[in-house]
């Protein structure tokens, strides 16, 4: 017999194989930026690689509420299957950092509700809804700036991101510094907001890597694109 008896047999598998690769090394410097998991990545993309798109086992697995098993439902989900509803349902429900980030970027941006979220959680006063409106802005600001006031978002982010809460206070950050990057006409306004409210200006930055302080970011991706 089929059904959600095999699907449960699936996810006992499933949720089996993942405590085996549970490593706690990796689950102490996971749990340095806010992510209880010990899974190495690359593992959990092996095993969504294999198990391929299942809706079914992604939301059995989103349903456990950790973070692990989330993030592999994310994954194998099938984005534009999602409903706007159950999307805002999902951003209220991704407590962890990088659950909030693969959310954001694998499915939501996927979806063709992701406009109406953008617009809807920009303004939610729960900061991780608030921070995935602007990490959509953010991603059109690149993509299709079309219609966005730019103007406005930098009077938003120079009045807000100063005391900001963390999470959000990044995807405002994340959103100065493309708009910076992307728009030479507001590029020394964006350099200057950064500057003055000096937000990640400390942020640890491994060797090779660019710094999240936006002027330092915007004054990097301009000079590598330069001829």
């Amino acid at each position: 017999m089929t059904g959600m008896s095999d699907i449960q047999q699936t996810l006992a598998d499933v949720l089996g194989e993942l405590r085996s690769l549970d490593d706690p090394r990796i689950r102490a410097v996971n749990e340095k930026h806010g992510d209880d998991h010990g899974v190495n990545l690359t593992k959990l993309r092996a095993i969504a690689k294999r198990l391929r798109t299942q809706p079914e086992l992604s939301a059995e697995l989103w349903a456990t509420g950790d973070t692990a098993p989330r993030l592999l439902a994310l994954l194998i989900c099938r984005p534009r299957a999602f409903d706007a509803a159950q999307l805002d349902t999902m951003i209220r429900e991704a407590d962890r950092p990088k659950v909030h980030d693969w959310l954001v970027n694998y499915v939501v941006k996927k979806s063709p509700h992701a406009e109406e979220l953008r617009r809807s959680w920009m303004a939610d006063t729960e900061p991780g809804v608030a921070a995935a409106g602007w990490a959509l802005t953010a991603d059109r600001v690149v993509k299709k700036p079309g219609d966005l006031d730019m103007a406005g978002l930098l009077d938003t982010i120079e009045s807000d991101m100063g005391n900001a809460p963390p999470r959000l206070q990044w995807a405002m950050n994340t959103c100065l510094a493309t708009i910076g990057i992307e728009n030479p006409d507001f590029r020394s306004r964006a350099i200057d907001i950064g500057q003055r409210l000096r937000v990640l200006e400390d942020y640890p930055t491994s060797p090779g890597c660019t710094s999240p302080y936006a002027p330092v970011w915007i004054a990097e991706m301009v000079r590598r694109r330069s001829p």
